[in-house]
């Protein structure tokens, strides 16, 4: 009977949906124990915890992601919701605009081309170069050039994951050792690499680097979608 129970409700798009917040929540109780601590990123442990229970219970992804599309669906809204701090800080960003667009051309140029290159050059499938090309922009957007490319979705959205939470991990201690103190600058440089995961890092650290961050964010996503055609 609690075979039959479970198979039930491993089935249900509830159940991993609830599961899902649940970790959540827990991942951000753990994180405020230390704040500072790069580590203890929500979302790497969010990631863990429900890969280990995904293998542990034998259930593929696509059943979890039938739950878990909702949590998906919300990356649009979250994305576009990120133009507020940008419409309240309207004037400091004018003030830094010149520095902005000249790091986001060399930053995309950079996250596309470099990895374009080092694909190539391991031989990877074209799909699979399709696949990684956009990794430093949001899941959804990068999702989306990868569909349109005959990449891999799935693969793509992985290594987004990944990047992102790299870059939440590195930009503090890289900055620091790098000596550069200015927030915007540093929000910039992590949205640019790192997305949403990133700016969710930068927000916590410092308001303007979050919205420094938030900004780079979308006019990469929109820059990137451009010109990685040009490598591909």
């Amino acid at each position: 009977m609690n075979s039959a129970l479970w198979v039930y409700l491993a089935t249900s798009p509830l159940l991993w949906l609830t599961g899902t917040l649940v970790v959540w929540l827990a991942a951000t109780a753990i994180a405020s124990l230390r704040p500072g601590n790069p580590l203890l990123n929500p979302i790497m442990l969010t990631i863990a915890v429900i890969a280990i229970v995904l293998c542990l219970a034998g259930i593929d992804y696509k059943t979890y992601f039938e739950g878990a599309q909702f949590i998906h669906f919300l990356l649009g809204p979250a994305t576009v919701a990120l133009g507020i701090p940008l419409y309240e800080k309207l004037s400091l960003v004018k003030s830094n605009l010149v520095p902005m667009l000249a790091a986001l051309i060399a930053g995309s140029l950079t996250a596309v081309g470099a990895t374009v290159f080092f694909a190539h050059l391991f031989g990877f499938s074209s799909s699979v170069v399709a696949s990684l090309a956009p990794k430093s922009t949001t899941a959804a957007v990068a999702m989306a050039i990868s569909s349109g490319l005959n990449g891999d979705p799935a693969l793509t959205a992985a290594v987004v994951v990944l990047t992102g939470i790299c870059g939440a991990i590195i930009v503090t201690p890289m900055m620091n050792a790098m000596r550069i103190k200015d927030y915007s600058a540093r929000g910039f440089a992590v949205g640019l690499a790192s997305h949403g995961i990133g700016t969710a890092r930068a927000y916590s650290v410092d308001p303007v680097a979050g919205l420094f961050s938030g900004i780079a964010m979308g006019l990469n996503a929109v820059l990137t979608s451009l010109i990685v055609h040009l490598f591909l």
